[in-house]
């Protein structure tokens, strides 16, 4: 996380809109339907999958606050990890069916709305807010470490989403396109 900070997370929230957006603008219906690269979903599911990281950004944050005060993270986060397979197999599906049933509009409208939301958030946090931690179940997603500050879940988003977008083999990926 070295280097990371308030502005850097809010200037990534600022730009994973306009980029995911370039993705999908510049991506053909074949490009959409394609495999993507190191994954079972097509793009499009992928792309909702990216989405859907800011979106499970979006629904922690009041939870990580709350653990983070109250000591139980720990636990948390092992009886969590307990379930990892269901997990996996609901994240897979999960994205499969919100890939297939959403048009791209409205998976960046959503996106849009998240980064909005979490930006508005992050400006609001406090810095011992942003300091508190909790527990998170590794085994879950590799950017999950054992113990994430407040600030790391911001940025855990853009890490996901960077991730999954060297995954895509839409065209316009395969280019030297600039990443949030």
């Amino acid at each position: 996380m070295n280097g990371t900070n308030r502005s850097t997370i809010a200037a990534e929230l600022a730009g994973v809109p306009a980029d995911f957006r370039d993705l999908i603008e510049q991506a053909s219906t074949a490009d959409l339907h394609r495999r993507s690269d190191g994954t079972r979903w097509s793009n499009k599911q992928l792309l909702f999958h990216m989405v859907f990281g800011y979106l499970i950004v979006r629904t922690l944050m009041p939870l990580v606050h709350l653990l983070g005060r109250s000591g139980w993270s720990r636990r948390f986060a092992a009886t969590l990890d307990a379930a990892h397979r269901p997990f996996h197999l609901i994240n897979y599906l999960g994205s499969v069916g919100g890939g297939q049933l959403l048009p791209t509009r409205t998976m960046a409208a959503l996106l849009d709305r998240s980064c909005r939301a979490l930006t508005d958030r992050l400006t609001s946090e406090t810095e011992p807010s942003l300091a508190l931690t909790m527990h998170f179940p590794t085994r879950w997603d590799p950017y999950f470490r054992d113990t994430m500050r407040v600030l790391d879940v911001y940025h855990y988003g853009t890490e996901h989403y960077r991730h999954h977008r060297r995954q895509l083999s839409l065209r316009s990926t395969t280019d030297s396109s600039p990443q949030p």
